[in-house]
């Protein structure tokens, strides 16, 4: 007589079981973004209560515009972060490419999409460059993007003749930070959205049950999906109010059109880091670059990658900054970008130490420099108290990341 044994099934966690697992991980220090979200909670609650216009929703739409570039730009240096590397001139490399594009749309007369490909390609070009001293010559990067911090600002000095205003009057280019969706589109990206993130979760756990592997519970995918909808959908709405203030000469409604060019960009990176084997190799080498060698992994392709992906999100940066400031000159991407960027990307939960780290860390952390920048805006602070309180979010920020690698390190989870 023989016997059949029937391939073990894996039930589905409960939401309880999910809830006491994510806290045991959190007293272990993997904090994630847990931080960057209740500071972020936190001060939107400060300021709300010290300044009734916060909330209103012609400043609840500047948020996404003032903070759009910034983010941008912070998306890519969180690849750099992964790696443990650090890239001083991301902010004058947004300003360089911000440059090409205006150069060669306004004086040159090239369409806007050229003009946009060509910027792109200077900072694919910039990455390789700065990529391939770090990673095949051994110069730190830290050396590297600090020469390059200092360089950049000539060649934008060269490109705009020595300090020269270029104006942008191309409508296409104009509208990335200055228009907004209609609010039906809106609504219908919303709707969108909603469905393939439900469907993209649905997926997920069919797959895992498929291979007899632990899955998330319908139970738990349906939290994610309602407060995914439930948190959009209020964003929508206020974005969808009436926010001029004289509504019978110009209206102001909808969506900024800068809204779903991040969201496009955070699901593509997203979706590398998490789903590919590229991701999983950055992974590997920001976590140890000695055993990823030893695995296989081109190191250097992959550090050589990330520099590119880095210039080339920081050449997006610059064309939403181009796009919001109407023009270009030798202080696009200077001033406080770069450290803004840099502290985006750690607020929001990226490790400087390398390993450890997504792309939403840079939404969230830009949101937190944005609502501190603004509200603080709001409530009549000079521009010292600004950088005061920002630097000392980021050192806060980079101490939670320090002490919870070391809890991890403690209790045997890294």
């Amino acid at each position: 007589m023989t016997t059949t044994t029937s391939p073990a099934k894996t039930s589905a966690p409960a939401i309880g079981s999910q809830v006491r697992d994510y806290f045991e991980r959190v007293r272990g220090g993997d904090l994630g973004a847990l931080p960057a979200v209740i500071g972020l909670v936190v001060l939107c609650v400060v300021f709300a209560s010290l300044s009734p216009s916060f909330l209103s929703p012609i400043n609840f739409a500047n948020l996404f515009t003032q903070g759009a570039g910034v983010t941008i730009i912070a998306m890519g240096l969180v690849f750099v972060l992964l790696l443990g590397e650090i890239d001083l001139s991301a902010g004058f490399a947004s300003g360089v490419c911000a440059a090409v594009m205006a150069v060669l749309l306004t004086n040159e007369g090239w369409p806007w999409y050229t003009a946009v490909l060509a910027s792109m390609v200077t900072g694919v070009l910039i990455g390789l460059v700065l990529g391939a001293l770090v990673a095949k010559l051994g110069i730190p990067s830290f050396v590297v993007t600090l020469a390059a911090f200092l360089a950049f600002q000539g060649v934008a000095l060269i490109l705009l003749d020595e300090g020269t205003n270029v104006s942008i009057r191309d409508e296409t280019i104009l509208a990335i930070a200055n228009s907004n969706l209609s609010p039906l589109l809106g609504w219908v990206l919303l709707v969108a959205g909603v469905l393939l993130y439900a469907g993209i979760q649905l997926t997920q756990a069919r797959r895992r049950t498929s291979r007899g592997l632990m899955a998330d519970s319908m139970a738990v995918i349906a939290v994610r999906v309602g407060a995914l909808a439930v948190i959009a959908g209020f964003a929508v709405y206020v974005l969808n109010l009436e926010r001029s203030r004289n509504p019978a000469i110009i209206s102001l409604t909808g969506v900024p059109i800068v809204v779903p060019v991040i969201l496009v960009l955070l699901i593509v990176w997203t979706f590398v880091l998490r789903r590919t084997a590229y991701g999983r190799h950055v992974y590997a080498v920001g976590g140890n670059a000695e055993a990823a060698r030893r695995a296989g992994i081109n190191v250097d392709r992959i550090r050589i990658s990330a520099f590119v992906i880095c210039s080339f999100m920081a050449s997006i940066g610059g064309i939403v900054a181009a796009s919001r400031a109407n023009s270009v000159d030798p202080n696009t991407g200077g001033s406080t970008v770069l450290l803004f960027a840099v502290g985006a990307a750690v607020i929001g939960g990226t490790s400087l130490f390398g390993g450890k780290g997504r792309v939403l860390d840079a939404l969230l952390g830009g949101a937190v420099v944005a609502v501190v920048i603004n509200g603080m805006g709001l409530m009549g602070y000079s521009a010292s108290v600004k950088y005061i309180v920002t630097g000392a979010v980021l050192l806060l920020s980079a101490g939670v990341d320090a002490l919870s690698r070391k809890r991890a390190s403690s209790s045997g989870r890294r």
